[in-house]
């Protein structure tokens, strides 16, 4: 009878897994991969659920690392999601046809954690972003060949490159665009992503409605004071307000409040209406063109009606309300406010993993590839505490 030795082969194989795991057993080991790094070349079955519980969309924010300055030559060390032990440091290069030069940025990896994985980073300046991956322990250089202007020479030699860690690797970021990107495809198949990621992340879901799923509201049952509550569930805004709720923890992408004036006229007051200019801007509108708007929109949104209470109703100030709607009409849309409603003090104010130079970084790119819209966030802001006027603002990653 010929015995198998399959139970000790078992053991073997579990003790492998628990060192894939991360196990830590002493820096002198390093194993051959990590669970993580090999479940792609598993059976579906086996590395789908694994993977959609191990990554979410959390894992596309980048980690900031540092800045590179060619200053005496200096370097910066960090450690990676891969490789444990990294330096880097940029020297400038006379290359390019710009007459400005260009630059080198070597990058040093060691100190693996597994034999497959691999780190993915993003190098950016206000007027570039760039992205490399390493997967073998060594000196990389990543090469500019030429700096796209004199103003983007000056940034580096006063602020240097500013490098972010992908903290999920190659993989993690790879499945995390899996789950963002299907938001905003204007189809069934991004409503029904809009939907599943509400109830992965928050806990939030829609409640199917029977037909016909476009209720017929008689306006004399609204009154002034009633709130609207928008949600867009598919294409370019549905998918933007699904982030939205998700980093503000918002449960509604949209609001309105409903106004009757002294006719018994329904109106709808509400931010990011636009005018015949193409400006978003606040405004009051009838309820009938607010209904039809909203039933035309493709983003197909879900529209809750909520009433006051009778006791609340009854202290409801009408006329204050219309006074100031009136002083508010064809005012911008307040994105003078919008991002100091959560960058409010000195530190601290973004969730992690988001940090002051992630956020700047951003901002300072959006500021060159769409300069109207960053004139609206941040620039219409910032003029209006510093009581100033048309100021622009050149943003630095120290």
């Amino acid at each position: 009878m010929i015995q198998t030795k399959k139970p000790q082969f078992n053991l073997l194989f579990i003790i492998f897994l628990g060192l894939g795991f991360c196990l830590n057993l002493g820096d002198a080991i390093k194993v051959p991969f990590r669970v993580n790094d090999v479940l792609p070349v598993l059976p579906r079955q086996i590395s789908w659920p694994v993977l959609n519980n191990l990554h979410n969309a959390v894992d596309l924010m980048p980690s900031f690392v540092g800045s590179i300055t060619p200053q005496n030559n200096e370097s910066i060390q960090w450690k990676g999601a891969c490789f444990f032990e990294n330096t880097a440091r940029l020297e400038f290069t006379d290359s390019g046809d710009k007459g400005l030069g260009g630059g080198v940025l070597h990058l040093t990896t060691s100190s693996a954690h597994s034999w497959t994985c691999m780190d993915l980073y993003v190098f950016a300046t206000p007027y570039r972003v760039t992205w490399d991956y390493y997967f073998a322990s060594s000196e990389h250089t990543l090469k500019f060949e030429s700096w796209e202007e004199a103003a983007e020479l000056e940034y580096v030699k006063q602020h240097g490159i500013s490098v972010f860690l992908m903290p999920s690797g190659m993989l993690g970021t790879f499945l995390s665009l899996v789950d963002v990107l299907p938001l905003f495809s204007d189809s069934a198949w991004g409503q029904h992503a809009n939907l599943a990621f509400l109830e992965k992340h928050m806990g939030a879901t829609f409640e199917k409605r029977p037909q016909p799923w476009q209720t017929i509201i008689n306006p004399e049952d609204v009154h002034s004071g009633d709130f609207l509550a928008v949600s867009k569930i598919r294409g370019r805004w549905g998918g933007f307000e699904t982030l939205e709720k998700w980093v503000t923890g918002a449960f509604a992408g949209h609001t309105a409040v409903c106004l009757k004036d002294e006719d018994g006229n329904l109106w709808v007051g509400e931010s990011g209406h636009e005018n015949e200019k193409g400006e978003e801007v606040i405004a009051i509108i009838p309820w009938d063109e607010w209904w039809k708007l909203a039933l035309k929109d493709k983003s197909n949104p879900q529209i809750a009606l909520l009433p006051l209470h009778p006791d609340v109703r009854a202290k409801f100030n009408t006329t204050a309300a219309w006074e100031f709607a009136r002083s508010m009409s064809g005012k911008p849309y307040g994105y003078h406010n919008m991002i100091f409603s959560w960058i409010d003090t000195i530190g601290d104010n973004f969730p992690p993993p988001l940090d002051a130079h992630l956020v700047i970084s951003v901002m300072s790119m959006w500021t060159r590839v769409q300069p109207a819209y960053a004139a609206n966030m941040w620039n219409e802001a910032l003029n209006k505490r510093l009581g100033t006027e048309r100021k622009t603002v050149e943003w630095h990653t120290e």
